[in-house]
Protein backbone atom coordinates (compact mmCIF):
# COMPACT_ATOMS: atom_id res chain seq x y z
CA UNK A 1 0.00 0.00 0.00
CA UNK A 2 2.56 2.44 1.20
CA UNK A 3 4.64 1.71 -2.47
CA UNK A 4 3.12 4.35 -3.95
CA UNK A 5 3.29 6.88 -1.18
CA UNK A 6 6.97 9.25 -1.70
CA UNK A 7 9.06 11.54 0.38
CA UNK A 8 10.83 13.92 -1.64
CA UNK A 9 13.95 15.42 -0.21
CA UNK A 10 13.29 19.29 -0.26
CA UNK A 11 9.46 19.08 0.19
CA UNK A 12 7.49 18.88 2.89
CA UNK A 13 5.41 16.06 3.31
CA UNK A 14 4.52 13.01 1.73
CA UNK A 15 3.48 12.64 -1.58
CA UNK A 16 1.08 9.69 -3.38
CA UNK A 17 2.52 9.17 -7.15
CA UNK A 18 -0.22 9.79 -9.74
CA UNK A 19 1.73 9.21 -13.14
CA UNK A 20 4.93 9.04 -14.94
CA UNK A 21 6.13 11.17 -17.26
CA UNK A 22 9.32 11.07 -19.49
CA UNK A 23 12.41 12.12 -16.66
CA UNK A 24 9.86 12.93 -14.28
CA UNK A 25 6.58 11.98 -12.11
CA UNK A 26 3.48 13.49 -11.20
CA UNK A 27 2.97 13.22 -7.58
CA UNK A 28 0.33 14.69 -5.36
CA UNK A 29 0.49 16.02 -2.03
CA UNK A 30 -1.25 14.37 0.85
CA UNK A 31 -2.09 16.83 2.53
CA UNK A 32 -3.11 19.67 0.10
CA UNK A 33 -3.83 17.17 -2.54
CA UNK A 34 -1.96 19.49 -4.94
CA UNK A 35 -0.33 17.93 -7.97
CA UNK A 36 3.50 19.28 -8.74
CA UNK A 37 6.29 17.23 -10.65
CA UNK A 38 9.23 15.50 -9.01
CA UNK A 39 12.58 15.22 -11.67
CA UNK A 40 15.30 12.93 -11.78
CA UNK A 41 17.31 15.14 -10.23
CA UNK A 42 15.14 15.13 -7.04
CA UNK A 43 16.03 12.77 -4.34
CA UNK A 44 12.36 10.33 -4.31
CA UNK A 45 11.87 7.47 -2.05
CA UNK A 46 9.05 4.88 -1.65
CA UNK A 47 8.17 4.40 1.97
CA UNK A 48 8.35 0.91 0.94
CA UNK A 49 11.51 0.95 0.01
CA UNK A 50 12.89 2.35 3.76
CA UNK A 51 13.24 0.07 6.54
CA UNK A 52 14.44 0.26 10.33
CA UNK A 53 17.64 -1.07 11.73
CA UNK A 54 16.37 -3.81 14.41
CA UNK A 55 18.99 -5.90 16.38
CA UNK A 56 17.86 -8.85 14.17
CA UNK A 57 18.27 -7.38 10.84
CA UNK A 58 15.95 -4.27 9.20
CA UNK A 59 12.40 -4.41 9.40
CA UNK A 60 9.99 -2.47 6.39
CA UNK A 61 8.48 0.65 7.47
CA UNK A 62 5.17 -0.45 6.78
CA UNK A 63 5.47 -3.09 9.28
CA UNK A 64 6.77 -0.50 12.04
CA UNK A 65 3.95 1.47 10.57
CA UNK A 66 1.76 -1.56 11.73
CA UNK A 67 2.80 -1.44 15.35
CA UNK A 68 2.32 2.03 16.11
CA UNK A 69 -0.86 1.45 14.75
CA UNK A 70 -1.31 -1.27 17.69
CA UNK A 71 -0.01 0.97 20.12
CA UNK A 72 -1.95 4.00 19.35
CA UNK A 73 -5.11 1.56 18.71
CA UNK A 74 -5.22 3.84 15.02
CA UNK A 75 -4.60 7.49 16.34
CA UNK A 76 -2.47 10.16 15.82
CA UNK A 77 0.66 10.33 17.77
CA UNK A 78 1.91 13.78 19.03
CA UNK A 79 5.18 14.03 19.20
CA UNK A 80 5.53 16.91 20.97
CA UNK A 81 3.58 15.27 24.28
CA UNK A 82 6.41 12.77 24.33
CA UNK A 83 9.24 15.05 25.55
CA UNK A 84 12.52 14.95 25.40
CA UNK A 85 14.69 12.40 22.89
CA UNK A 86 15.18 9.94 25.49
CA UNK A 87 11.08 9.95 26.26
CA UNK A 88 10.86 9.45 22.42
CA UNK A 89 13.06 6.76 22.26
CA UNK A 90 11.58 4.84 25.48
CA UNK A 91 8.33 5.07 23.59
CA UNK A 92 9.62 4.03 20.17
CA UNK A 93 11.09 0.93 22.19
CA UNK A 94 7.73 0.24 23.40
CA UNK A 95 6.96 -0.26 20.02
CA UNK A 96 10.02 -1.95 18.42
CA UNK A 97 11.95 -3.41 21.44
CA UNK A 98 14.66 -4.60 19.36
CA UNK A 99 15.50 -1.17 16.77
CA UNK A 100 18.52 -0.73 16.94
CA UNK A 101 20.10 1.87 19.22
CA UNK A 102 22.98 2.91 17.70
CA UNK A 103 21.93 3.26 14.31
CA UNK A 104 18.34 4.96 14.63
CA UNK A 105 18.85 8.27 15.34
CA UNK A 106 16.08 10.26 17.55
CA UNK A 107 15.46 12.49 14.43
CA UNK A 108 14.72 9.43 12.35
CA UNK A 109 12.01 7.94 15.10
CA UNK A 110 10.51 11.56 15.00
CA UNK A 111 10.34 11.40 11.08
CA UNK A 112 8.43 8.20 11.57
CA UNK A 113 5.98 9.29 13.77
CA UNK A 114 5.61 12.15 11.77
CA UNK A 115 4.67 10.51 8.20
CA UNK A 116 3.11 7.81 10.26
CA UNK A 117 0.14 10.63 11.43
CA UNK A 118 0.39 12.15 8.06
CA UNK A 119 -0.66 8.97 6.44
CA UNK A 120 -3.59 8.78 9.54
CA UNK A 121 -4.60 12.33 8.43
CA UNK A 122 -4.32 11.30 4.50
CA UNK A 123 -7.00 8.25 5.46
CA UNK A 124 -4.41 6.15 4.91
CA UNK A 125 -4.47 3.23 8.03
CA UNK A 126 -3.80 -0.17 5.91
CA UNK A 127 0.46 -0.15 5.73
CA UNK A 128 1.03 -3.76 4.52
CA UNK A 129 -1.34 -5.68 2.19
CA UNK A 130 -2.89 -8.79 3.35
CA UNK A 131 -0.97 -11.23 1.20
CA UNK A 132 2.35 -8.90 2.81
CA UNK A 133 1.11 -9.22 6.85
CA UNK A 134 4.65 -10.34 8.97
CA UNK A 135 3.75 -14.16 9.81
CA UNK A 136 4.49 -13.24 13.27
CA UNK A 137 0.94 -12.40 14.32
CA UNK A 138 -0.23 -15.47 13.68
CA UNK A 139 1.50 -16.80 17.24
CA UNK A 140 -0.90 -17.97 19.60
CA UNK A 141 2.07 -19.10 22.58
Amino acid sequence: MIRRILSIAGKPGLFKLVSQGKNMLIVESLSTGKRTPAYARDKVMSLGDISIYTTEGDKPLAEVFELVKQKTDGQPVDVKALGDDQAIRAYFAEILPAFDEERVYTTDIKKLLSWYNQLLAAGITTFVAEEEKPAEESKGE
